[in-house]
């Protein structure tokens, strides 16, 4: 399988993602406002239109990369599942490289949303694109980033269910996030 090359000077990143309806984004944002009055954050919060759950992560890339484009699209419109349940409830300070670390909202994957992580892992690997997989899948939706770490802990849950998935291109660097193509999960 080919992986693309990462460039040193990349602007884009390319990843596919399930989105929260609007009733979910807004008790996201509302996590975010409580969590950084709570803990003393100073980071800004992540806007609603960006909070997402990474699916699979493609890289990052000086340029677009079209063919990995083509490629990665005709492995998602191969994909006939029904609508994923998104369940969070845990708060945690994710381990980082850099000073700031993601505060996230995190939980154990569904079995629909299992199947669709699983499902699309494989349509990537059938279409040559290697992607790296974490050996355990844990959704989680990245609030902010902060140096401030947050104990883990449980709260109410954010649910909501994903009836698309999407492949996002991240500007690096811009904090802009543009949809490229959407799938329905229908069933």
């Amino acid at each position: 399988m080919s992986r693309p090359e990462v460039s040193a000077s990349a602007a884009h990143s390319l990843f596919f993602a399930v989105f929260p309806d609007e009733a979910a984004a807004a008790r996201l944002a509302g996590l975010s406002t409580q969590l950084r009055a709570q803990y003393g954050v100073k980071a800004r919060a992540i806007p609603p239109e960006r909070l997402h759950v990474t699916l699979h992560y493609l890289g990052a890339f000086a340029g677009l990369p079209d063919e990995l484009i083509a490629r990665a699209q005709a492995a998602a419109s191969s994909i006939a599942l029904p609508p994923a349940e998104v369940l969070l409830a845990r708060i945690e300070s994710f381990a980082s490289r850099r000073a700031k670390r993601p505060l996230v909202l995190s939980g154990d994957a569904s079995p629909s949303l299992h199947a669709l992580e699983h499902t699309l892992h494989a349509a990537l690997a059938d279409a040559g694109i290697a992607v790296k997989r974490h050996p355990r899948f844990v959704p989680h939706v990245t609030l902010l980033y902060d140096e401030q770490r947050v104990p883990p802990h449980a709260i109410a849950p954010v649910a909501w269910r994903a009836c698309e998935f999407a492949l996002v291109r991240s500007l690096l660097g811009q904090s802009r996030h543009e949809v490229l193509a959407r799938w329905p999960l229908e069933g």
